[in-house]
């Protein structure tokens, strides 16, 4: 006997399905860097994988330089908009103004890109930070470019020394500092940099990728 669910099931199964929907950016737990490219714009951060507090991680370690990684990738924020990582840093740097050119260092931040093609101009990044010294919940323009707008997700040393998980709302976000709606982002990167003061800054990276909720 052929056994058809009811339609009301099988739309609930749908939106179970999709409720649970991960695109994986960085299965960094795995040690996989792959699809994963490098940025350099003075020195080189040394990006490796280590294990700290019981899980492979990223490992960050600049020496006053600033490089990153990142991945073009498309994702739909319709379907998947909500980003999803850990970090960890165990001090941050002194003294610096991040909102100044001459303190434009974090010890970690996490990029989420929305390209504007040929027209690099429009191109539109929102950048959350580990601060040292700005308040959780801050919010301000890149010391460099309107073009990049930064958030204080964790400040100063509160949290150092441990793992601590971030969840995001992308297009919220993008909506609040922007004041546009999007429906995808273009690339994801990542940074730990001390160019500007000169210090030295360590984080971890723990899996980055974007769940439906």
């Amino acid at each position: 006997m052929r056994k058809i669910l009811p339609a009301a099931l099988l739309a609930a199964a749908a939106a179970a399905v999709a409720a649970d929907e991960r695109l994986m950016i960085g299965r960094f737990s795995g040690g996989d860097l792959k699809d994963w490219q490098p940025k350099a714009f003075l020195g080189e951060t040394r990006y490796r994988f280590d294990e700290t507090g019981g899980q492979t991680a990223l490992f960050a370690d600049s020496q006053g330089a600033a490089s990153g990684l990142y991945r073009e990738i498309r994702v739909d924020l319709t379907r998947t908009p909500w980003l999803n990582w850990s970090w960890r840093v165990d001090r941050v740097l002194d003294g610096v103004d991040e909102r100044a050119k001459s303190g434009d260092d974090y010890p970690a931040r996490v990029y989420v890109v929305v390209s504007g093609g040929a027209a690099i101009w429009k191109t539109r990044s929102l950048v959350y930070v580990w601060s040292s010294n700005q308040p959780v919940g801050a919010t301000w323009n890149n010391a460099y470019t309107g073009n990049a707008r930064v958030m204080a997700l964790r400040s100063g040393t509160r949290d150092a020394g441990r793992w601590v998980s971030e969840k995001r709302d992308v297009r919220a976000d993008f909506r609040r500092l922007f004041g546009r709606e999007i429906d995808a982002i273009d690339a994801v990167a990542l940074m730990t940099d001390t160019d500007n003061s000169g210090q030295r800054a360590t984080a971890w990276y723990g899996d980055i990728y974007f769940t439906a909720r």
